[in-house]
């Protein structure tokens, strides 16, 4: 099974003030952080070897945090962000040879790992040309020409970023997973972007990149937006009304639903919290006039509304 490596450096600039407190990946969803979901599907997905790197609010992903995944992670620390491709190159050392799924670490989808990797193992054939597909792009299906990735008819990439480089049988949208082969490993710059620095010379040189067909409900948590989409989804997939974690407590005054109130937080007043995450640690007040709708509230204390 490849090795793995979730990429956690980001700056996380659209979701301010939340990453002013905690890194995109850490940001809380249900019952964990982010992140800790995307351990849990590469264990689950046969992966037993992975690296993450950090960066920005680099001093938040403890030794406890990392411990507790279900694969062990080697953590490497870049002084400033060294793009995705540069992340890769930079943690060589920790991965090994070989395959390597690469997960962003604000990505969250169902995928199934371990088909993925199969996938790029079969990637042959005369659509991939003598050597085979590089990489394998997993790639949320969409009509023809929709999407950020083109797919010709042997499941070959022939559109990124809107470049055209054969005939187009379905769109799709690329989910930030995918899976990196020695070749382009061999290639990654220092520095740089995945898609800018390696996908697109690699394809203009006439060479193949598979794609592997994703679920189509995935998140990109991106903006606040997302951020609570996510959470609402989390809560609909296990049939809950609302979670609250070990030690937090909520007024009897107050109703909750299809909101998330992490461990050890406190919500107060009377009224209602609807569509919400309350960090774990945090406080609220809720207003009996004005329900609390669309909103983070931080550990630190701030409020973070959503447009309703």
């Amino acid at each position: 099974m490849a090795s793995a490596m979730i990429l956690a450096a980001g700056l996380g600039t659209r979701l301010r003030p939340l990453t002013d407190e905690l890194p995109k990946p850490l940001l809380w969803l249900g019952d964990r952080p982010l992140i800790a979901h995307i351990a849990e599907q590469l264990a689950a997905g046969g992966v037993r070897r992975a690296a993450l790197n950090k960066s920005h609010l680099a001093e938040r992903f403890s030794r406890d945090l990392i411990a507790a995944f279900p694969v062990p992670v080697e953590v490497l620390h870049e002084p400033e962000p060294f793009g995705t491709a540069g992340g890769l190159a930079n943690a060589a050392g920790a991965l090994g040879g070989g395959d390597v799924v690469l997960w962003n670490g604000d990505i969250l989808i169902d995928l199934d790992v371990a088909a993925l990797c199969a996938a790029h193992g079969e990637a042959r054939g005369e659509a991939y040309g003598e050597d085979g597909a590089a990489a394998t792009l997993a790639v949320a299906p969409r009509p023809a020409g929709e999407g950020t990735v083109g797919v010709g008819a042997h499941g070959e990439v022939v559109r990124l970023r809107g470049e055209r480089f054969g005939e187009e049988a379905a769109g799709g949208d690329f989910v930030g997973v995918h899976v990196v082969g020695e070749a382009l490993r061999r290639r990654l710059p220092p520095r740089g972007c995945m898609v800018g620095d390696v996908y697109l010379p690699w394809l203009r040189e006439g060479r193949a990149l598979a794609t592997f067909a994703a679920p189509g409900v995935w998140h990109d948590i991106g903006t606040l937006a997302a951020y609570l989409d996510a959470s609402a989804r989390w809560l609909a997939q296990r049939g809950l009304r609302s979670h609250v974690g070990p030690g937090a407590s909520v007024a009897g005054g107050v109703d909750v639903s299809g909101s998330v109130v992490g461990a050890g937080a406190r919500v107060e007043g009377a009224g209602a919290l609807r569509g919400c995450v309350v960090w774990p640690g945090a406080r609220v007040d809720v207003d009996a006039g004005a329900p609390l709708e669309r909103a983070v509230v931080t550990t630190q204390g701030r409020l973070v509304r959503a447009a309703v």
